[in-house]
């Protein structure tokens, strides 16, 4: 008995192993996917004024990135939402997570500035209220405030043209 025990939690652990392989850290299940986007206050990253999330989207579809000075993958994806910035149909708004300002602030100058509205985020509880796993994650929002898509890692053309292209040209 004492040797079948050791045997089955090898065999249950080896399953569980197993079955992980297929999984894909990039499709992690967003509980608000589908439901409107909380009401989020936060702090202007240029002029530190108190803002709130619903009331910089304008009634417009918006793509809210979060990102931060400090993470590779953001630095990485950081051209592709500068060409995203280009559709007009969209308010592209940026949260600066868990970031020194001044690195943040250092980050746009030499990579440029896509953000209509950037709020700061420098202790993560808006990062909480969205649900972020980590950085980069992006959000894509209707006019009425539903999350309609999160992405979870680096915007590639393919991920943008796969996924959020779909939902813009369907909407």
């Amino acid at each position: 008995m004492r040797k079948i025990i050791p045997l089955f939690l090898f065999i249950v652990i080896g399953i569980f192993l197993f079955l992980s392989l297929n999984s894909n850290p990039n499709k992690l299940p967003s509980p608000l996917v589908g439901k409107m986007i909380p009401k989020i206050e936060g702090k202007d990253f240029f002029t530190n004024e108190n803002v709130k999330l619903n009331d910089l989207m304008e009634n417009q579809m918006a793509l809210v990135n979060v990102w931060a000075s400090w993470c590779v993958t953001c630095r990485k994806e950081h051209p592709m939402i500068m060409n995203i910035t280009n559709n007009d149909n969209l308010k592209l708004i940026g949260i600066n997570y868990k970031d020194q300002k001044n690195e943040g602030q250092k980050y746009l100058e030499i990579m440029g500035n896509p953000f209509d509205e950037i709020i700061y985020d420098p202790e993560g509880r808006i990062g909480i209220e969205l649900g972020v796993y980590a950085t980069p994650e992006t959000f894509l929002i209707n006019k009425e405030g539903l999350i309609l898509y999160k992405h979870i890692g680096e915007i590639t053309p393919e991920v943008w043209n796969q996924n959020f292209l779909v939902l813009l040209k369907t909407l």
